[in-house]
């Protein structure tokens, strides 16, 4: 469980609130603190510094030892926002090599949030930014990398000839170097929300940033379809503030929460903003996620057909389906006046299972009326009519998680 620096901070590296940070992250159970963007060379915004990957004096006068001291102290890894295939024309490696970009002759170069593309096809390319990292890694106790990729390639040629496989190609073996010199070294592929997801790049990450919106509603959308293709363990996904800076939208923190906690779980939000009612929450969130972490990063992750356009069931099944977690998720109003049962499936049709509402992320908001009995006593039925005749959920208002725990009796 990771707690990521960029929306909280953004670009503002101030050490004596960082370390708040890392205090209260380690409070909550975070087990790792990622300091993200604006910590290297002149990048005191999106416009500048790329490709100077030395430690900002002026964010970090006395390096960035104090920072992975003190998070480490807490007992968490140290983790560090790195973009190395990226240069903006305002940085002193531009300065020295603007022959390193891929271009095409005769053509303005074309930017992308104020920034190019390095050349990884070339060896110099690549040694270069192996020394800068390999230094970095080597002076500190870094267990992991934010390898981020923030823009499209376009013009993406040498000397008249096409270098978009030579650059990927490049890409793989400067990660593959990185890694044989510190193989305990975990990356995460960002490449700004999904924009490298592919086989290829996680033969050599640990784990992928699914989208920049962390929007709850969104984000049920878009890790439902990132879980056709990928597993759970390397699908990023955290609880964001309470305004997502994507949509503008608010959404309640159990709603964020549970959304959050089907992947591999994060946290995107100044922890110092919340209150202790909200910090309760987020420790039960990680508390909960952590007993059930075994079940989410290596069960079956199963996707229920359900009739209602409004709602979304998901879930996954231990392989020896004795424990399940589901989620049915209310996304906006829905168009039936009684809710339709939730039909489960990858279930044994033949074992016993108690039906456990889980409330420690706060209990769902009803729209009202009775709720169903199973959720107030101590149900146990067979898999078969959990499978085949379902139950009936509740009436939920919109942005609202019911999640339910089934585990065999016997």
């Amino acid at each position: 469980v990771l707690l990521n620096t960029w929306e909280a901070v953004y670009f503002d590296h101030d050490l004596a609130t960082l370390r708040a940070l890392a205090d209260v992250a380690a409070e909550v159970g975070v087990e790792r603190f990622v300091l993200d963007d604006g910590w290297f060379g002149g990048r005191r915004d999106d416009t500048a510094g790329l490709g100077d990957w030395w430690v900002s004096d002026a964010a970090w006068p006395d390096g960035l030892s104090p920072i992975v001291d003190h998070v480490r102290s807490l007992g968490m890894e140290f983790g560090l926002w790195v973009e190395p295939e990226m240069v903006n024309p305002d940085s002193d490696l531009y300065r020295q090599h603007p022959d390193w970009v891929l271009a095409t002759d005769g053509y303005e170069p074309v930017l992308g949030r104020h920034q190019l593309v390095l050349d990884l096809g070339r060896a110099e390319v690549r040694d270069h930014l192996f020394d800068a990292i390999d230094a970095l890694l080597t002076e500190h106790e870094i267990a992991y990398l934010k390898w981020d990729m923030n823009r499209d390639i376009v013009h993406g040629s040498r000397r008249g000839r096409a270098a978009v496989h030579g650059h990927v190609t490049g890409v793989y073996q400067l990660i593959d170097r990185i890694r044989e010199a510190h193989p305990g070294l975990e990356i995460e592929s960002c490449a700004s929300g999904g924009g490298r997801a592919d086989l290829g790049i996680l033969r050599r990450t640990d784990r992928i940033w699914t989208s920049d919106c962390n929007d709850a509603v969104e984000r049920q959308l878009i890790q439902r379809g990132f879980s056709m293709l990928f597993p759970p363990e390397v699908m990023g996904a955290h609880i964001g503030p309470g305004r997502a800076h994507t949509t503008g939208r608010r959404q309640d923190l159990p709603f964020r929460a549970a959304t959050a906690l089907f992947g591999h779980l994060g946290i995107e939000w100044n922890l110092l903003q919340a209150d202790e009612r909200q910090r309760a929450l987020v420790a039960a969130a990680i508390g909960f996620h952590r007993r059930w972490r075994d079940v989410l990063h290596s069960g079956r992750t199963v996707r229920v057909d359900h009739p209602d356009p409004s709602a979304l069931v998901h879930g996954v099944v231990s392989d020896d389906m004795r424990r399940a977690l589901f989620a049915y998720v209310q996304l906006g109003a829905s168009p039936f006046t009684v809710p339709l049962p939730i039909r489960f499936t990858d279930l044994d049709l033949d074992s016993m299972y108690r039906i456990r509402v889980v409330d420690e992320l706060g209990q769902p908001r009803s729209g009202g009326l009775t709720e169903p009995s199973w959720m107030t006593g101590d149900v146990a039925v067979t898999g078969r009519q959990l499978c085949e005749r379902g139950i009936q959920p509740p009436i939920l208002l919109p942005e609202t998680i019911l999640l339910i725990e089934l585990e065999t009796t016997s």
